[in-house]
């Protein structure tokens, strides 16, 4: 397992080139293609800020503007989701490739959640528009997290998607079945309510047992709130369980990699 997962690093050069690929399908054709990487952001938040301003006005102190609040944690969420639903059907929909002997297929769902990740940091840049129009400044002492939230989003989320991918190609309802995980997983975690508001408080024992807790309030504590990151320490312990987690399902995805060819 290990030499496989040191290989990863001199496939870096293929990884690249299937992230561009990836990124260029996904507009080709369009007359605006890569534009909408920001126009889509652009269009979420704007229409966040006009429901949420003038249709249903949230009134919570905590969490004004709004829809940037909500914006903070939808962005991760995004991409996290995304890659997910991508990942889960990129050995099926790449057995064209892995049918080949010298093909790395751990790279398939890898490129899915580096594509999504180009598409997070793009929508940051809208983020930051807003930011900058609403004068609403993140602290930058905590801006130190930001890398290392990241850093850990994407060691989490490619564990996930390496696992689900490897079992999808054996069981193809894992992806429907994703698809209404995943609308659960939303709203147990804190990203339309603040993690500090008092009707939470009560529930945070709960929410606390969902590691996308421990990722969206970091972001919303760096990129929203104005004062230190208090929940780091959670954030470095689900970065300690990311390791983990990361190296079991490649070795649950090397076990399983003779049995793709004929699978797919």
């Amino acid at each position: 397992m290990f030499s496989n997962l040191i290989k990863l690093f001199r496939y870096r050069g293929l990884i690249q080139s299937l992230v561009v690929r990836e990124l260029k399908a996904r507009y080709r054709g369009s007359v605006l293609g890569f534009f909408w990487s920001f126009i889509n952001p652009l269009l979420l938040l704007s229409i966040y800020t006009f429901v949420f301003t003038k249709i249903l006005p949230n009134r919570n102190p905590l969490a004004q503007p709004y829809a940037v609040f909500m914006f903070c944690g939808i962005l991760p969420w995004n991409w996290f989701s995304a890659s997910l639903i991508e990942a889960s059907g990129s050995l099926v929909s790449g057995g064209n490739l892995i049918k080949k002997v010298l093909f790395p297929a751990e790279v398939l769902p890898l490129v899915n959640v580096l594509a999504n990740m180009v598409h997070f940091f793009l929508g940051l840049i809208i983020l930051a528009a807003f930011l900058i129009v609403y004068r609403h400044w993140p602290d930058p002492a905590g801006l130190i997290w930001f890398p290392v939230t990241v850093a850990i989003q994407l060691l989490f989320t490619s564990g996930l998607a390496l696992f689900l991918s490897a079992l999808t190609v054996h069981y193809r309802d894992i992806r429907d079945l994703l698809a209404n995980l995943l609308t659960f997983w939303f709203f147990a975690t804190p990203i339309i309510y603040p993690w500090q508001d008092e009707n939470v408080k009560s529930y945070q024992w709960l929410l606390q047992w969902n590691p996308m807790t421990h990722l969206v309030v970091p972001y919303q504590e760096i990129l929203f709130f104005y004062g230190p990151v208090g929940h780091a320490k959670w954030l470095l312990v689900l970065g300690a369980l990311s390791v983990v987690q990361f190296l079991a399902a490649y070795w649950f995805f090397d076990r399983l990699r003779d049995s793709f060819a004929e699978a797919v």
